[in-house]
């Protein structure tokens, strides 16, 4: 039973995600070239998000508005750090970076309620009974942030350096920044960012540490990399973009995944749902 129910709301998520993007297409176009191809990939990117999205809902320990709220915010706030991390380095390419914005804003908000009628209205959030914290005082949290912060760092900058020989020739073309321009991003923007991301995904999960690792890297790699990046774009030729989607796949991934480690905690219980919930089985 909570099989099917799983696989109606992701089927559910997944039109109303296509959904919505055909509506802020209509109100909001985009220049940009599109091919039947590109199509296809599009929906299989929609179905990626949408799965992720339906696995966190069945395990949130929030539900009503505030639940809605998450699930819209989380993807929103991987996509405008793209977007932005795009402007800085495709400054040379013809992309409509305020219609892919304000577009980018209505698809999400538009899911709000959607999320609250598809997720929701369950009869009460699931119950984690957590073992005491490791470290609750200011300094074990700021040493936590910090660590997780230069973690990410260092991850896009090896990752980087380990992909740049196959995608150099195209960023000849573009607006690659400075180093130091780089790392100030990404420790000043993106990294504290997406570690807050991990940890809003950690705190909804209310998982083990072991099992938060893996949760965490997964939904966060698959909303982060894999999503974006399976679809053909006009921006990005083919070869650029499966090479990133080997990088951001597996440095995400293990980014998110020392995110959950840091972060959890060695048990998390989970009581018994009352009726009406989803278990974690």
């Amino acid at each position: 039973m909570a099989s099917l129910k799983a696989v109606g709301q992701t089927a559910g998520a997944w039109a109303a995600l296509t959904i919505a993007q055909i509506v802020a297409g209509v109100l909001v176009p985009i220049q940009a070239t599109s091919s039947p191809k590109m199509v296809v990939w599009l929906l299989a990117s929609n179905l990626v998000v949408a799965v992720v999205v339906t696995g966190i809902a069945m395990n949130a320990r929030e539900r009503g508005w505030r639940l809605a709220l998450l699930l819209s915010g989380i993807p929103f706030g991987i996509a405008m750090l793209n977007h932005v991390e795009g402007m800085v380095f495709l400054g040379h390419s013809d992309i409509d970076w305020k219609g892919i914005v304000l577009s980018c804003v209505l698809v999400w908000a538009l899911l709000i309620p959607v999320w609250k009628l598809l997720f929701g209205r369950r009869l009460a959030a699931i119950q984690v009974h957590e073992s005491p914290p490791m470290d609750r005082s200011p300094w074990g949290k700021v040493w936590r942030f910090a660590l997780s912060d230069v973690a990410y760092v260092l991850l896009y900058l090896i990752a980087g350096t380990i992909i740049f020989p196959f995608v150099q020739e195209y960023y000849s073309t573009q607006t690659v920044p400075p180093l130091g321009m780089i790392i100030v991003l990404q420790m000043a923007l993106r990294g504290p960012i997406f570690v807050g991301i991990c940890l809003v995904l950690i705190r909804l999960l209310g998982l083990s540490r072991a099992n938060g690792a893996v949760a965490v890297g997964l939904a966060f790699t698959l909303l982060s990399g894999v999503a974006p990046l399976i679809f053909p774009n006009p921006y990005f030729p083919d070869a650029v973009r499966w090479v990133h989607l080997c990088e951001v796949t597996g440095s995400n991934f293990i980014f998110g995944a020392l995110v959950g480690w840091f972060w959890g905690k060695p048990n998390a219980v989970t009581a018994d749902p009352p009726a009406g919930c989803w278990s974690r089985v």
